[in-house]
């Protein structure tokens, strides 16, 4: 399954450029501002789970993070904001693997993710999703999701999905994770299509 995800997306960004898919974000404005209401400091440890070659790592190198690390199963993805991000990009860290088969060999601040959660429609890969969160997040600290909607589309890049409120994924994170806000963001395609999300941040409580 592995294998054929990995080449499924790496179809995806060999057939279409990165400014033209459906989720590309100029400035992801949502993301940031749950970042920024953290109050973390820019020595925090942010990973951006299947970050792609999602413009957030420019942003957060913009606002001065120096520990930011990109994990994504596409290498393709990962060449594309290495590209984007030319010299830059040495600033950040690059991890090629699923998010399913990964050991965290640290922990971090900061998970974030606007790009997998929604793909795990079988509940057994959410559960180890949660596992490998629980995994790589430092105690006491905080996790921000980005999701369909409850009224979102239920394909994606030719892919059944999820859509949650944030009840939902409050429920299947579990009760060590308090929710401190949530908002439906109508996010605009590339090619003019609206696409409802449902941001949330979470707290880890020990």
């Amino acid at each position: 399954m592995v294998d054929n995800l990995k080449a499924h997306w790496q179809t995806v960004y060999h057939t279409k450029a990165p400014t033209d898919v459906s989720w590309y974000q100029p400035v992801p404005r949502r993301s940031l501002e749950l970042i920024r209401a953290t109050g973390l400091s820019s020595k925090a440890a942010i990973l951006d789970v299947g970050g792609g070659s999602s413009t957030l790592v420019d942003n957060l190198l913009k606002e001065g993070f120096v520990d930011i690390t990109v994990l994504d199963i596409a290498p393709a993805a990962l060449a594309e904001s290495k590209k984007r991000l030319e010299d830059a990009a040495s600033r950040a860290q690059w991890i090629e693997t699923d998010i399913m088969a990964w050991q965290p060999a640290r922990r971090y601040d900061l998970w974030h993710d606007r790009a997998v959660f929604h793909f795990l429609v079988d509940p057994q890969l959410r559960a180890r999703y949660v596992q490998v969160l629980k995994a790589g997040l430092a105690p006491d600290r905080y996790v921000v999701i980005a999701t369909f909607g409850p009224e979102g589309p239920t394909r994606c890049s030719g892919l059944g999905v999820c859509r949650y409120s944030a009840a939902d994924l409050s429920t299947i994170l579990g009760p060590t994770f308090r929710l401190m806000r949530s908002n439906i963001d109508e996010h605009v395609t590339p090619a003019g299509r609206t696409q409802q999300f449902l941001y949330g941040l979470w707290r880890a409580e020990a």
